[in-house]
């Protein structure tokens, strides 16, 4: 006979206690299964049809409806004639960074005819991510909205809506986007510009041959509703306004945040954004319209206006809808008013646990450079002034490597990259002065990256440059959340500006806009062993090299350790 003792005794409660919560934790969960299939499917926009890469026929594509804690498994097929992954833009992947989807930094491609499943789990995350192409431009039409509900018996934060409906905000292009990518990198100049914005894929009925297929959306007066906005555009930020109606924010980034009430919202590509739409107004059509934020001259952005119609039970067809009157697109003080408005909700499910103190610090610059055109004399390069367009963290432009950095981390193979990624910029210099001098204009080219250590508290410092043009970035960090605990104009100065950090309820990102020649300061717990791409959102930044990867270590148990490699991970 087994006889324990009293210590023996409580430990086996304990041990039993939590495989009855795990049973019953994997009860209420589920596994979905979905098939992603990765073609060429003919669209017709703006009067002009034209073969665009899609998932299953749909662009956007599908919407995936699952619950905190549930699986999913994918199995991807590449029908293209291009390269592809599927990203997961926003979930943790805790221990499965395998199923990131990052080309080159957790998986080699799925080459053409190729196929990848992906399987990973949510754990403690709600409201909305999506889901995205992540190699070349392809996730100009490959994306879609990944829908996550509470786990069952598990209410809203806020009053259940009558219904919800995911709006995806996008881009497109006449020309293939893997054209348009690969001339601009050909001629060392900007990539050409969009010819629309979209909204679930309809461009609306401001521009030609659109009217037909603009997206509406019924709704009855009184009703509550929650629309689950993502802004899918290669290179845009955008405004977001509801004619006659206010927006009251409650989550971001699938994060809860305190009930924020604005009648006009800001949003840059790679974040997502959970709003309440009371339709209080007199019965009748409204426009939903999106339109850009930008501080480049006229010319060189889309600077058009994307809708879609909400109809009023009762309205009449006929009318025409109203209007909302979208900011200038060179706002700068209503995006900063929207993007310092946004503070954390806590609640039992979801503490705010923001690190006080830092183990890891790192202040990097972002921004564009500029380099000599190599081309012989007579030959021109599309930059200004004769050169070719890169950008930089920390002046150094990211060179992505020949088999992804998640195998060679995990094999031990030598030589794909470099773990010395500097903590601070190379060169101080006024950062976002004018008249920067042209002898730093010019970036080192490498595949640095940093290495963390499991559990090490992290903060990051983006540091806006001013060379040849400021700009504002959308920073993504996959495998994690961060708060964003600072943000401000101008130079960072590291003894004054933590002064004013909020570490008590500052919101929880996946994506972060850096202010136009400014900063934002973010801290996180690296408690995720992987290879993580950090990365600017726009495209065209990405492509020029605005990224470097952070690599967390293994923690002690097997819980804390990553997954190894599934047996199907597509090679090189």
């Amino acid at each position: 006979m087994l006889i324990m003792s009293k210590w023996d005794s409580g430990s086996f409660l304990l041990l039993l206690a939590t495989f009855i919560g795990l049973f019953n934790n994997l009860a209420r969960a589920n596994v979905h299964h979905y098939t992603f299939v990765i073609e060429r499917t003919p669209i017709t926009r703006l009067c002009q049809t034209h073969n665009k890469i899609t998932v299953n026929g749909q662009y956007p594509g599908p919407t995936l409806h699952v619950r905190n804690g549930d699986t999913l498994i994918v199995k991807t097929y590449n029908r293209a004639q291009y390269n592809a992954t599927i990203h997961w833009h926003g979930v943790r992947q805790l221990g499965t960074a395998w199923a990131d989807g990052t080309g080159y930094i957790t998986q080699c491609p799925i080459q053409p005819h190729g196929r990848f499943t992906y399987r990973f789990t949510i754990v403690g995350q709600e409201g909305t991510l999506w889901w995205h192409a992540h190699v070349s431009w392809l996730r100009a039409t490959v994306h879609g909205a990944l829908v996550i509900y509470p786990k069952r018996g598990s209410p809203y934060p806020f009053p259940q809506p009558y219904a919800e409906i995911p709006l995806v905000l996008g881009d497109w292009w006449n020309s293939d986007p893997e054209v348009v990518v690969r001339q601009a990198i050909i001629s060392g100049g900007a990539p050409n510009i969009s010819d629309a914005f979209t909204i679930n894929g309809q461009p609306g009925d401001l521009y030609p041959c659109s009217t037909s297929g603009t997206f509406n959306m019924s709704v009855k007066q009184g009703k509550t509703y929650l629309l689950r906005i993502v802004n899918a555009a290669l290179n845009s930020h955008l405004f977001f306004k509801i004619a006659s109606h206010n927006l009251t924010v409650v989550a971001a980034d699938a994060s809860y945040t305190k009930p924020y009430t604005t009648d006009v919202m800001f949003i840059t590509p790679g974040q997502s954004t959970d709003v309440l739409l009371t339709a209080n107004q007199p019965v009748g059509r409204y426009y939903i319209a999106a339109s850009v934020y930008t501080t480049q001259p006229v010319g060189y952005f889309d600077n058009t206006t994307t809708t879609a119609i909400i109809n009023y039970e009762g309205s009449k067809s006929s009318a025409t809808p109203i209007l909302p009157q979208l900011p200038v697109y060179n706002d700068t003080a209503t995006v900063t008013v929207f993007s310092r408005a946004l503070r954390s909700l806590a609640s039992p499910e979801h503490p705010i646990d923001v690190p006080q103190t830092i183990d890891k610090s790192i202040v990097t610059t972002v921004g564009l450079n500029l380099l000599p055109c190599p081309l012989p004399p007579g030959m021109n390069c599309s930059g200004p002034n004769n050169t070719r367009i890169a950008a930089s963290m920390n002046n150094i432009s990211f060179v992505l490597p020949d088999i992804a950095i998640l195998q060679a981390y995990y094999f031990g193979i030598n030589g794909i990259f470099t773990i010395d990624f500097p903590s601070n910029p190379p060169l101080v210099f006024n950062y976002t002065g004018d008249n920067i001098p042209k002898t730093i204009w010019a970036p080192t080219f490498g595949t640095k990256i940093k290495v963390f250590n499991y559990n090490d508290t992290v903060q990051v410092v983006y540091q806006g440059t001013n060379i040849f043009q400021a700009d504002d970035h959308p920073m993504h960090l996959h495998g994690y959340d961060f708060f964003v605990v600072g943000q401000g104009f101008g130079n960072y100065n590291d003894q004054t500006d933590p002064l004013n950090f909020n570490l008590v309820d500052p919101p929880l990102r996946n994506t972060l806009g850096v202010p136009l020649s400014g900063w934002a300061a973010i801290r996180f717990k690296a408690d995720n062993p992987g290879a993580w791409f950090l990365h600017c959102h726009f495209d065209d930044h990405l492509t020029w090299g605005l990224n470097t990867v952070f690599v967390v270590n293994n923690g002690p148990s097997y819980s804390s350790s990553l997954e190894p490699p599934p047996p199907d991970l597509p090679r090189c």
